[in-house]
């Protein structure tokens, strides 16, 4: 399969919630309807740092992919955050994944970012045998505090 992946607009809401909805069961976590409707208002603010990607097979959307320009203290350029990215089961293995990655690589470097970097489950091992051929892994542990 070539994926056809672009930003979404507005009106790819019907197809990208079932696609949000999966990646939430997949992480076994539920993320409230409000907090999803910010989340879908501001991938489509031009003040908003974030975007989201869609792939496409046959004009069907198949996966998905958020991203998040920020600062770093470590260099001049923004870093990019690779978020939420989704794959319909049943495409898993096509180059959809690949492909969605790609286009927050290409969205980056276009915004003047100097790296992209994103978080995985350690037993997400399907997963990361892309990401280690398209990425590398500098052995760092996430710690967090939620309020």
């Amino acid at each position: 399969m070539t994926a056809n992946v672009r930003l979404l607009t507005p009106a790819d809401r019907a197809e990208w919630e079932p696609l949000w909805r999966g990646y939430q069961a997949f992480y076994e976590t539920s993320i409230p309807a409000a907090t999803t409707d910010v989340t879908w208002q501001r991938f489509h603010d031009p003040a908003e740092p974030m975007v989201a990607f869609g792939a496409f097979d046959k004009g069907r959307m198949v996966g998905i992919v958020h991203a998040i320009r920020h600062r770093s203290c470590w260099t001049v350029d923004d870093y990019c955050y690779l978020q939420d990215l989704f794959v319909d089961p049943a495409t898993r293995g096509t180059g959809a994944g690949r492909a969605l990655i790609e286009a927050v690589y290409g969205w980056a470097k276009g915004n003047g970012c100097g790296r992209v970097h994103w978080l995985t489950q350690e037993s997400n091992a399907q997963a990361r045998l892309l990401y280690d051929r398209i990425a590398d892994r500098p052995g760092f542990i996430q710690y967090r505090n939620i309020f």
